[in-house]
């Protein structure tokens, strides 16, 4: 039998290992968009911000993190990422208002200019996990306070064409392909902060002001803000446990506080827009 020096063993290990991370990404991300696409269609709009308010993203993108660069990279990261719900915040009360006057053209660059900036701030300010849990509460509800508020217009006949759903699976996808592929080289902190970029929910928001008006766009916004407590309890769950627990228990804690979250943030939400 021939031998196999080490170094060939470590190697083919590695590379199995990093097929079987690649083929989790290719199965869990679609399933999770594509489900959250359409529930948020048979719901409205308010429903569907409020679903893309979960870490459906943020959350994968964290796990596979963990996997390929340990434990403590992913704690950084996932610090990173609950920081970066404030320029979420500031993104989607942008667009609300920019929504008022302006076509959505103007209002996502807008919008998309401010989280940039915001981003660009918070990469060179890191808050303690409980400071940044407050923070981000506090831009939660400031944001909830100031969202502009307005009926949402009869849907009209403009339905969704059969590559709307695929396409937001391929965004989606092929982001976190990307994020969790340059992780290495861009650091946990900078991976954290830009796991937020506001893909999905744009795509959600935009085809709400074309089809249905601003007020519609801003109840997806709305929605969206009402979820991220859900995402502000993921990661304060899971960032203490990363480095203490094995990955399902972490996981598995934060998912638990996610739900119980969610179920009282959509009880709220439903009342407001029923």
């Amino acid at each position: 039998m021939a031998y196999a020096p080490p170094a060939v063993i470590v190697g083919a290990s590695r590379c199995i290992f990093e097929m079987n991370i690649l083929a989790l990404k290719l199965i869990l991300a679609p399933v999770i968009i594509g489900s959250a696409s359409l529930a948020g269609r048979k719901w409205g709009p308010a429903v569907s911000g409020w679903i893309v308010g979960m870490p459906l993203t943020s959350g994968p993108v964290i796990f596979f993190v963990a996997l390929a660069n340990g434990k403590s990279f992913a704690a950084t990261a996932s610090l990173g990422v609950l920081s970066g719900g404030i320029s979420l915040v500031a993104y989607a009360l942008t667009y609300s208002w920019l929504a008022v006057k302006f076509r959505w053209q103007v209002s996502i660059t807008g919008s998309l200019l401010v989280f940039s900036i915001s981003t660009m701030f918070l990469q060179h300010f890191t808050f303690p996990l409980w400071a940044a849990f407050a923070l981000v509460c506090a831009a939660l509800v400031a944001g909830l306070r100031f969202m502009p508020k307005d009926e949402v217009k009869k849907e009209n006949n403009e339905k969704p064409g059969i590559w709307d759903i695929p396409s937001r699976i391929l965004i989606g996808t092929s982001f976190i392909l990307l994020l969790t592929g340059i992780a290495p080289f861009i650091g946990s902190r900078l991976t954290g902060l830009l796991t937020t970029i506001p893909l999905y929910v744009t795509i959600l928001t935009v085809f709400a002001h074309r089809s249905q008006g601003p007020a519609a766009a801003a109840h997806v916004l709305h929605g969206l803000l009402y979820g991220m407590f859900a995402f502000t309890g993921f990661f304060i769950t899971l960032s203490p446990l990363l480095e203490k627990v094995n990955l399902g228990t972490a996981f598995g804690a934060a998912v638990v506080a996610t739900l119980a979250i969610q179920g009282t943030s959509l009880f709220i939400l439903r009342r407001r827009h029923s």
